[in-house]
């Protein structure tokens, strides 16, 4: 996981969820994701706990620079996973990520990416 970083403005991206089986519940909150990684994150997922399906990459053709952040809204109250691929390519896959609320913040750190990678060694 090197290479150069990049630095951008922050790049606020207000997506909504798709409806159905995850969103059964109420759904009236939003979940903001912070980069404050090292590498830039080129796709990140985020899905129901259990769920096989991670749907669509919610970064489409963005890239989430360092210190850069997505707000999702529309997020049900429940337990997620998160996965993301950075700069270099490496997964990494966060699970039972507890949210709920009017708003949480979830942040990236090089000590999350680092541990995936250890674990995938």
């Amino acid at each position: 996981m090197s290479g150069p970083i990049r630095s951008a403005a922050t790049l606020a991206l207000a997506l909504a969820l798709s409806t159905g089986a995850a969103l059964a519940a109420k759904s009236d909150s939003k979940v903001i994701f912070v980069n404050q990684s090292s590498w830039s994150i080129n796709e990140l997922y985020f899905a129901p706990s259990r769920d096989a399906d991670w749907g669509e990459d919610h970064l489409g053709k963005h890239t989430l620079d360092q210190g850069d952040q997505l707000t999702l809204t529309g997020v049900a109250c429940g337990t997620w996973d998160v996965r993301v691929v950075d700069e270099d390519g490496d997964e990494c896959i966060i699970e039972q990520v507890a949210l709920c609320g009017d708003t949480d913040k979830w942040v990236i750190r090089d000590d999350d990416l680092l541990a995936c990678q250890a674990a995938s060694e």
